[in-house]
């Protein structure tokens, strides 16, 4: 019996083998695999994104979407040189960043009990309410956030009938709200990218910490909030992607008053059909995305000791 069951972990260990050879890059069968999802990509994104970011160096003519041999940079200059659009790239900045760093401050005790609790139940539990917001529709959201910081929302309204404001309180159509409106939307993302790396941190070296006389408090700051230092960073990249590039929520809770990216490029291309000029802005908001990608590679191999 015995001698059967080495036989059989034998043949498994060597179809294991035998399939993993077939995966290898030098084999065309593994391109085979990739083409299709290649091709979707190449035609779907890179295509796209590559001809509207060439329509950036053309002359703005109000409904023309064709690209030209001439090369300008009028476009680009109108963005830095007009405050509009210019305060524009540091409002968007500015109000991604803060998305980040609240969403941090909510999403971090909640991932971490997370990935700390053993009882499976519990734990499911924990998860549903996690991934439940991510199951409705964004705009479903956003408008149940806006029956609760309306001016005759829940909020003002319980304020009022107990005589504590006299006018409603400004939690709408202003940069307040579309910060919590993107908190809301982006909050999960950084939960999630935050459990799995807490989970891998393993107990002893936290339980090592305590017994050499480290407080509990002391052993989280010395011991484990620096190891998750790859998830906080990864979970504030994906949330400041989000918060950068978002539309419907500057739209929506911020009642086209808050003025940034994604709004400009709206207002050119659907509202004046100038393609050209909003195409040179979705390229100062694509090299602005590039520029977070570097510094959280910079802070990654920072936080691991130079190694990338």
């Amino acid at each position: 019996m015995t001698m059967a069951v080495r036989n059989i972990e034998t043949s498994a260990d060597k179809a294991a083998s035998r399939g993993g050879a077939a995966l290898r890059f030098s084999d065309a069968g593994f391109w085979w695999l990739v083409l299709p999802a290649f091709l979707f990509f190449l035609i779907f994104f890179v295509v796209p994104t590559v001809s509207l970011f060439a329509l950036a160096f053309n002359k703005s003519v109000a409904g023309v979407i064709s690209l030209s041999s001439t090369i300008s940079f009028d476009n680009f200059v109108r963005i830095f040189t007009r405050d509009m659009y210019y305060g524009a790239i540091l409002r968007s900045i500015g109000i991604a960043a803060t998305v980040s760093v609240i969403s941090l401050f909510f999403g971090y005790p909640l991932a971490y009990v997370i990935a700390k609790t053993v009882n499976p139940g519990r734990n499911t539990l924990l998860m549903i309410l996690v991934l439940s917001s991510m199951q409705l529709d964004m705009v479903i959201r956003l408008y149940g956030l806006m029956v609760l910081l309306g001016d005759n929302g829940l909020i003002n309204g319980t304020l009022l009938r107990l005589g504590v404001i006299s006018t409603p309180l400004p939690l709408m159509y202003n940069v307040f709200g579309v910060i919590v409106g993107l908190v809301q939307i982006t909050l999960p993302f950084m939960i999630l990218s935050l459990i799995s790396v807490i989970k891998s941190i393993h107990p002893s070296l936290e339980e090592a910490a305590r017994s050499l006389g480290a407080s509990r408090m002391r052993a989280f700051l010395s011991v484990v909030l620096p190891m998750s230092m790859p998830g906080i960073l990864a979970g504030s990249l994906l949330v400041f992607a989000l918060a950068i590039s978002s539309y419907v929520v500057p739209a929506l809770m911020g009642g086209w008053k808050v003025m940034v990216l994604p709004i400009h490029i709206y207002q050119q291309v659907a509202e004046t059909g100038r393609w050209q000029f909003g195409a040179a802005i979705a390229v100062v908001l694509f090299i602005t995305s590039l520029i977070a990608v570097a510094v959280y590679h910079r802070a990654a191999m920072l936080s691991t000791g130079g190694r990338s």
